[in-house]
């Protein structure tokens, strides 16, 4: 029984030695492993060849001579187990077949991986704390290494968003709402979702990947509609407006009334959805006086009202879809309108305009170039006849109104400033209010200027002159004052309430007259010398007599102390004479005619040389206080009550006694055609160069 055991063994012995083999079958090498060596030694009889056979592992063994070689750097995620089937032939004839396995060990090689980049989520408004708003496959990541656990952070991009998300573990990345939404605080909110493959940071190998998650919250009808404007709003909560108006008894309203603070509107309560809202009067319409636009909220009246009261209207505001409405309180009064007037927030309107302008052209704002001016007055009381109001300009031609804008009349030729009157008439309660208007008239574009209040330092238009200061009348301007063009007073300064011409406005405007004054007298004296200047100089190369002392008229001396010499030539002095001294006291004053003509304002001129100048008689004294009877002469006589200032008057101009002349002796006695003879003549004729006084 000994042997056979024996003889197993050597039979085996003798069969390997006739077939291949190899001293190990299995192995195991970690992925991205690189082996220069050979795999394994196969052993192979003298007879035969060794082959990889066709169930090997594609291009991933070689076989050089008897030994195998790993022909590949094993990658796990690619092929975790690798095979080579080994054939022993004898000839064509397979002997032996063998079978070599490589298990590739995982390694932390991938980074983890997400599906996308950026991912949209709509999130809507009244979804309930803890419930989960994005599921766990939505945003997880995917690594190729199979053996690695995921570790996910929320972090958030928009501030505060992270008070309303989280995630609902740190391997589970799903998404779950922590705190109410509120669509009008954060509609859209941003987050960077990461991932790692190790749970600590700094550990190696470790790998991670981020993605952009954006939340979009979708509103809900939550609210109910708000009346505009909100007294009060958190954005949850609006204390809405209660509206209030006025409209005058006895007229009925053609359009929308006017409401404070402003017409009836509401919104939906939830901006985001926006739904639209209808109209209606649930209480205090039951006459029918009033109704409201379903879709414009616009109240209007259906019929006038007689007599004032009180009407308290109650409107709703519901949306269209039915699901919420508010209501809200509106108050109408009904009010005499005979007291009402209009008013003009300024007063004083300032306009500019090209020269050479025709008519039609709008006036431009001063202040805002070159935008129309617009001249506007309102009812404080009945804000809805506005619109009733008309407008004129009532003291200047060149200007008009067309509505609330001022427009040329006609060509302007004349730079400088004009001034005209504004007024406005409320056509339902024929109130009136009046205002000023003030249009720089320039060959340029003047800049925009922008003046606190008071006049213009520049003068306005010969001719035309500056209204007083406007106020409110039911009465048209007043014909007692007129204002028109041809009025020569001066401007007031105008003042409206508290508002008046300041010192320093004044004093410019002053200096301003006085350098035109002074430009006017430079201009009077190159006319004078220009037209007389011959004269003076003819005048001025004569010799000047002695002249008594004192001004006596020597009409009342003696005969023989009576002088009737020519008077000399004045010196050419533009200053005027010194008035007479009064008469001396031998003379017997008489009293005035009462048929005395009045003495006028007027600046009495230097005496000239008659042109009969070769006769003693052809000049003679004419200051008297007594109108004397006798003929031949006419004399400038004053009252016993008039000073020695007083103006003097030239009654008329004498004859040449050589002529034969016979004047008039006194304003009341004889007629003056009757006292020039032939020859003679009552006043000079027209060309003379004799002046009398």
């Amino acid at each position: 029984m000994g042997t056979w055991p024996l003889l197993l063994l050597l039979l085996v012995a003798t069969a390997q030695a006739q077939v291949c083999s190899v001293n190990q079958t299995f192995f195991e090498i970690e992925e991205n492993t690189t082996l220069s060596a050979p795999l394994l030694d196969i052993y192979v009889p003298e007879d035969q060849q060794v082959t990889l056979g066709p169930s090997s592992t594609l291009f991933a063994f070689r076989i050089r001579g008897t030994q195998l070689f790993l022909n590949i750097t094993p990658d796990y995620e690619e092929n975790s187990m690798l095979q080579a089937h080994l054939e022993c032939k004898r000839g064509d004839t397979v002997v032996t077949q063998l079978r070599v396995f490589v298990s590739v060990l995982d390694v932390n090689d991938n980074p983890p991986v997400f599906p996308y980049k950026t991912k949209q989520w709509g999130v809507p408004e009244d979804t309930k704390v803890k419930a989960t708003v994005i599921p766990e496959t939505e945003l997880e990541a995917q690594d190729r290494d199979r053996d690695d656990i995921l570790f996910y952070t929320l972090q958030e991009v928009t501030p505060g968003a992270s008070d309303f998300f989280s995630l609902a573990g740190v391997n589970r990345p799903a998404l779950q709402l922590d705190r109410s939404l509120d669509f009008d605080a954060l509609p859209r909110m941003t987050f960077q979702l990461l991932v790692r493959d190790t749970q600590e940071e700094n550990k190696q190998p470790s790998h991670s990947a981020t993605a952009t998650l954006i939340l979009e919250v979708q509103p809900a009808d939550l609210r109910p509609p708000w009346f505009l404007p909100c007294v009060y709003s958190d954005g949850h909560v609006c204390i809405q407006a209660q509206y209030h108006g006025a409209v005058p008894t006895g007229h009925r309203l053609p359009g929308p009334l006017t409401l404070r603070p402003g017409p009836i509107y509401a919104v939906d309560g939830d901006r985001g959805i926006d739904e639209r809202i209808i109209y209606s009067m649930v209480t205090g319409h039951e006459d029918g006086t009033f109704s409201i636009g379903a879709d414009s909220g616009n109240l209007t009246m259906a019929k006038s009202i007689p007599s004032p009261q009180t009407f308290v209207l109650m409107v709703k505001g519901e949306q269209a879809d039915g699901a919420r409405y508010s209501v809200t309180q509106v108050t109408v009064e009904a009010l005499d309108a005979n007291g009402s007037l209009p008013r003009f927030p300024e007063s004083l309107y300032r306009g500019t305009v090209a020269l050479g302008s025709g008519p039609g052209v709008a006036v431009q704002d001063a202040a805002a170039p070159p935008q129309p001016l617009r001249i506007r007055a309102q009812d404080p009381e009945f804000p809805d006849l506005n619109s009733a109001i008309t407008y004129r300009i009532t003291n200047n031609s060149n200007f008009r109104m067309d509505g609330e804008a001022v427009l040329t009349s006609a060509l302007l030729m004349q730079a400088g400033v004009f001034y005209a009157e504004v007024e406005a008439t409320n056509t339902v309660t024929s109130g009136t209010a009046t205002t000023v208007l003030e249009v720089q008239v320039s060959e340029q574009e003047p800049s925009p200027t922008a003046s606190p209040g008071g006049s213009s330092a520049q003068t306005s238009k010969p001719g035309t002159s500056l209204p007083t200061s406007p106020g409110s009348s039911r009465n048209p301007w007043s014909s007692g004052t007129p204002v028109n063009e041809e009025s020569s007073t001066a401007a007031k300064p105008i003042s409206n309430g508290d508002r008046r011409f300041s010192t320093v406005e004044m004093a410019v405007l002053g200096g301003v007259l006085g350098a035109l004054l002074l430009l006017a007298l430079i201009a009077l004296t190159v006319l004078v010398h220009k037209h007389y200047g011959h004269r003076l100089k003819c005048c001025s190369g004569k010799a000047l007599e002695p002249q008594p002392q004192g001004f006596d008229n020597k009409a009342f001396l003696t005969k023989d102390e009576a002088n009737w010499e020519p008077a000399p030539s004045p010196p050419p002095s533009p200053a005027p004479p010194a008035p007479p001294k009064p008469a001396p006291p031998d003379a017997e004053p008489q009293e005035p005619s009462p048929h005395s003509p009045a003495p006028s304002h007027r600046v009495p001129e230097s005496p000239a040389v008659a042109p009969d100048g070769g006769s003693p008689a052809a000049v003679r004294s004419i200051l008297t206080k007594e109108r004397r009877p006798e003929g031949g002469y006419k004399a400038v006589w004053f009252g016993e009550d008039i000073g020695a200032e007083a103006d003097v008057v030239v009654l008329n101009t004498p004859g040449s006694e050589v002529d034969g002349a016979g004047d008039s002796g006194s304003e009341g006695g004889g007629d003056e055609g009757a006292d020039a003879g032939p020859g003679g003549r009552g006043q000079d004729a027209p060309g003379t160069d004799s002046i009398y006084f």
